[in-house]
């Protein structure tokens, strides 16, 4: 069994912080879609039907720019997948007008993933988001009207000049949308964005490590005090709700990646598409996609685990590993467990609240080299 997931890279306009693949092409988007359609059944055979996927995910970009016909499109071509499977769609707030709530609900999608950020609209016009805060209030009743049951929403901390009573504030404006999962990351820099431009030229200053860890520590305290469970570093749900795809990659489950930039994985290698839209299209078109590949070897397999497992509340299974890579694993973490920063218990090694503060640290201190 294995996870699905279809990058779909457009976007009406391009948010200041975003480093994934995305682009504001809209005359693309048919052709595209024609080509994803294509790929998928690339991957269909006696061995890999609609049947078989685990997760099916539509991440971007914006999924919810597409008509309606396109997302049939897609759905007809990945067929009649496994009953009762998580089947998610990221959506921009703005999008969901009440007839597209309708026709979200007569899809066979279950789960709604929406980029809030932030309920300050000053925030969001900073961001470059297209919605405002009330949108987002709106676009989850007008979901919950169609019948959606599961919601999550994605926040930002950590803006320039923000506050730790802004951040209380965004919080408790997620909480009263009482959604089953919310997602929160810390605002980041990356190269070639326009925020990390605008760091460049001193236009912004990032906030104080101090403030970025009270403001982690609020988060925590005030959802896991609502009833979420803080299941991985940047995620909470509701008993039951958690995220199943995103679960995968963290688990080590195979997932097949569709469309441009889109990486898949086997265990035994990864591979991912170009990134560039039309050579995307060209290369499926002509049955001869642009992907570069991965073997993966054991050190490799290795660090993705401490990288990945080692990001969620129930931690590396060591079991999993060698005897030599287990050797080698304790041998480094002795002194993290002596300090409170890890706790080893039956067979599972997992970050304590302390450790999560400096986990990049601590992984790259467990890693191979």
């Amino acid at each position: 069994m294995t996870g699905l997931y279809i990058h779909i890279p457009f976007c009406a306009s391009r948010c200041i912080y975003c480093g994934f693949y995305s682009t504001t092409m809209e005359n693309m988007k048919q052709r595209y879609i024609d080509a994803v359609c294509k790929e998928i059944n690339s991957y269909y055979n006696d061995k890999t039907t609609a049947a078989s996927w685990q997760t099916i995910y539509l991440g971007g970009g914006t999924p919810s720019q597409l008509t309606e016909s396109q997302l049939r499109q897609i759905f007809e071509t990945i067929g009649t997948p496994a009953s009762n499977i998580e089947i998610t769609m990221e959506c921009n707030p703005d999008d969901i007008t009440e007839e597209f709530a309708n026709v979200i609900s007569s899809l066979p999608i279950n789960r709604i993933s929406m980029g809030a950020q932030t309920f300050s609209d000053t925030r969001l016009q900073f961001l470059h988001r297209r919605h405002n805060a009330d949108e987002v209030k709106t676009a989850v009743s007008r979901l919950r009207k169609a019948g959606i049951k599961n919601i999550s929403v994605d926040l930002m901390f950590g803006f320039p000049n923000e506050t730790i009573e802004d951040w209380q504030a965004d919080i408790q404006a997620a909480l009263s949308l009482n959604v089953e999962h919310l997602s929160a990351y810390s605002l980041m820099y990356e190269e070639g964005t326009t925020l990390f431009r605008l760091l460049e030229q001193g236009k912004i200053q990032e906030i104080d490590d101090e403030l970025s860890l009270k403001m982690y520590d609020t988060l925590v305290n005030t959802l896991t005090d609502a009833g979420y469970e803080h299941y991985e570093i940047s995620n909470f749900a509701k008993k039951g709700y958690r995220s199943r795809h995103n679960s995968s990659y963290w688990n080590n489950t195979p997932y097949i990646g569709i469309g441009a930039a889109a990486h898949s994985f086997n265990g035994r290698k990864r591979w991912w598409n170009i990134s560039d839209i039309k050579k995307y299209c060209e290369g499926i078109e002509n049955n001869n996609p642009e992907r570069e590949i991965e073997i993966i070897d054991a050190d490799t397999h290795y660090n993705d685990l401490i990288t990945t497992a080692l990001r969620t509340r129930d931690g590396l299974d060591i079991t999993m590993l060698s005897r030599d890579q287990q050797d080698y694993l304790l041998k480094n973490a002795q002194h993290l467990i002596n300090e409170g920063m890890l706790k080893l218990d039956n067979k599972k090694l997992s970050l304590t609240r302390q450790g999560i503060y400096i986990s990049d640290s601590i992984m790259s201190d467990l890693i191979k080299v």
